[in-house]
């Protein structure tokens, strides 16, 4: 077959493909069509063709969704990039997805550039740097499309793994045509939905409608980025029927506006696990929310529950989708009993055949059953799956996918910083923040006895200690945005021992926490700095010499402050507060975008991604397939 829209552009060339919510521009499926043909002759007059890997960095724009389906028409893979990362980072994305060439626009030109002395870089827009070329430089020379096979690598996303750095999960053809089947078979289509994209075609969940919809022959309504109550205004205006979202999205845009248009037909709610509290306010807003669990490396959904299971099964993510195999493995790797808890294992026709480059994480992800999830769950005896924790330590803040090691790393680089742990903390906005306990280097310690800093100590941990409780507890299940933040290493009763110095008042580390912070943003995306702080003389560790996570966790509950200089970070990094904000009273006589009234505290937060590397859920793809998470895969990457 040919490439997907040159097959709809025929079928139904009069429906409209796409609605660019800003300002309600339309292209139906002829005039999509013929800027695609337009940019994909102008990519080749620059010598792209079959099997090179066409890098994008830029936002949500048109532009972007032409570039998808323009590479797709040259036989190229499509390799979108988080526009919000780091040079640095960008830069390492850039090396194990072997780019042909990098496409950005005005807005990323400078990060595009930084990134990379190699590697080719084309905007869309008019070129500030001399090194980049417009792609518009180029006359549009005739092309022949190629033929696709399901077999052929149609994009590559990235995924943090627990075992640290960015991993580029290739994806076929054959695997997002059998997701958009088997999604459609869950959700249902309709001639005339309408699917709300504000999350970044860089997540699964962003980047799925836009191919589903060709199939479908069906409409994207294009948001630039997450915005709550335009969100809501966007369903409403547009006739929205179907939207993805992670549950702190969706919490954001009720609280903004009360309730959503009644033209919706599915929120599919993912990238992390949504509370009872947000499943009883759909319930009773009859909002038909479809939590789902999906990772980008079963491009999107994996298990989906309807609103009726939603409602009458709390916590669960539904059966598994048609054609996936789902099978939950105990530690030796043998399937459990209906009911038992153990690692989610997937299999089928939407599961990647691996990640790019990486044949032994490869070989080691795959076992007899299928992939390896890295998440523990379990099934009831109505087929039903519950998540319940990851077996790695990763942080899901706000839908985005964080790995402790890459922060471990960030802050040990740093001359002030002897040793660190980095941990997820339970977060009401965002699910989890990151969260560093850290040793000041000897050297860095000041002589100024006259501090009024407070360095702390780990706690007891054994018999009636906290870290027992933090284990067992309530607290302990908040911990992760799906119900546990237990990694290896943590373990229970007197096991949990931990070795630790006596508190004690110590001078205040001569680390100056604006200093660290500005050197941290050089390595890290803003969703990535920690957002609570606390110094020890030494890291609570177990008696088998490893970092007792569940102890540091209670000392950073305990003494952990919020260090003041973060607060940049996160705005730069694009988030929003996410409490509701008080609105003028213009908004309530007008459809205007309002002007909000917003408190120092509200200064600080951000806005989610909608959202990098998501365990995945399903909103999937189409939804963290997502901010938070990836909606689209209600999982978080792992």
């Amino acid at each position: 077959m040919r490439d997907w829209l040159s097959h709809r552009v025929v079928s139904s060339p009069d429906d409209t493909a796409l609605i660019r919510a800003e300002d309600g521009e339309k292209w139906t499926y002829a005039e999509l069509d013929r800027l695609v043909s337009e940019t994909a002759g102008r990519l080749a007059a620059h010598g792209i063709g079959p099997g090179d890997h066409l890098g994008v960095l830029m936002p949500a724009y048109v532009g972007a969704v032409g570039l998808a389906h323009a590479a797709m028409r040259l036989g190229a893979t499509y390799v979108p990039l988080g526009e919000r990362l780091t040079p640095r980072e960008l830069s390492d994305r850039i090396d194990r997805a072997d780019l042909t060439v990098l496409v950005c626009g005005e807005s990323t030109e400078s990060d595009a550039v930084a990134a990379t002395d190699d590697v080719p870089v084309l905007s869309v827009d008019e070129p500030t740097t001399g090194s980049v070329r417009g792609v518009h430089d180029a006359d549009p020379i005739p092309i022949d499309p190629p033929e696709w096979t399901f077999e052929d690598r149609l994009c590559l996303l990235f995924t943090s793994g627990s075992t640290g750095g960015p991993k580029p999960v290739e994806l076929t053809a054959g695997n997002v045509y059998a997701s958009a089947v088997a999604s459609a078979f869950r959700l249902g289509v309709d001639p005339d939905d309408r699917w709300l994209v504000s999350i970044s075609l860089h997540h699964m969940g962003g980047l799925a409608p836009i191919y589903r919809s060709t199939l479908y022959g069906t409409t994207v309504v294009l948001r630039e980025e997450f915005d709550p109550g335009r969100t809501a205004d966007d369903i409403d205006a547009y006739d929205v029927t179907g939207v993805s979202l992670v549950p702190t999205m969706l919490k954001r845009t009720l609280d903004r506006r009360g309730t959503l248009a009644d033209s919706l037909r599915v929120v599919l709610l993912g990238g992390a696990s949504a509370p009872n509290s947000l499943i009883e306010r759909c319930r009773n807003y009859s909002i038909p929310v479809y939590p789902t669990y999906g990772m980008t490396e079963a491009a999107s959904q994996i298990a989906t529950a309807t609103p009726t299971q939603t409602f009458d099964r709390p916590g669960t993510v539904g059966r598994p989708l048609f054609g996936t195999d789902l099978t939950i493995v105990s530690e030796s790797g043998e399937p459990v009993d209906p009911g038992d808890a153990g690692e989610i294992v997937v299999d089928g026709p939407t599961i990647t055949p691996g990640y790019y480059g990486m044949p032994e994480t490869t070989d080691a992800a795959f076992g007899e059953y299928g992939l390896h999830t890295g998440d523990i769950g379990r099934i009831d005896d109505e087929g039903n799956l519950y998540v319940l924790n990851r077996l790695d330590d990763q942080i899901v803040s706000g839908g985005e996918n964080v790995d402790p090691g890459e922060v471990f790393e960030a802050l040990s680089d740093h001359p002030a910083v002897a040793d660190a742990a980095v941990v997820g903390l339970e977060d009401d906005v965002w699910g989890e923040r990151v969260a560093a306990l850290l040793v000041a280097d000897a050297d860095a310690i000041s002589a100024d006895a006259s501090s009024t800093a407070e360095f702390v100590d780990g706690p007891d941990v054994g018999g009636e200690s906290d870290s027992d409780a933090d284990i067992s507890g309530d607290d302990d299940q908040s911990d992760t945005g799906d119900g546990s933040d237990t990694d290896g290493s943590e373990t229970s009763g007197t096991d949990a021992e931990t070795e630790h110095a006596d508190s004690e008042r110590l001078p205040e580390p001569a680390v100056d926490e604006a200093e660290l912070f500005s050197f941290l943003r050089e390595q890290l995306a803003g969703f990535k700095l920690p957002r609570t702080i606390a110094f020890t003389d030494d890291l609570p560790r177990t008696v088998s010499g490893t970092i007792d996570r569940s102890a540091v966790r209670s000392t950073l509950r305990e003494r952990g402050y919020e260090p003041k200089p973060v607060d940049r970070g996160f705005s730069s990094a694009g988030f929003e507060p996410a409490d509701p904000e008080p609105v003028t009273e213009r908004d309530a006589d007008a459809d205007d975008p309002v002007e909000e009234e917003r408190s120092d505290s509200d200064d600080e937060g951000t806005e989610p991604p909608v959202s990098d590397d998501a365990s995945d859920s399903s909103v999937s793809d189409d939804a963290s397939d997502s901010p938070a998470g990836d909606p689209e895969t209600g999982r978080h990457d792992r």
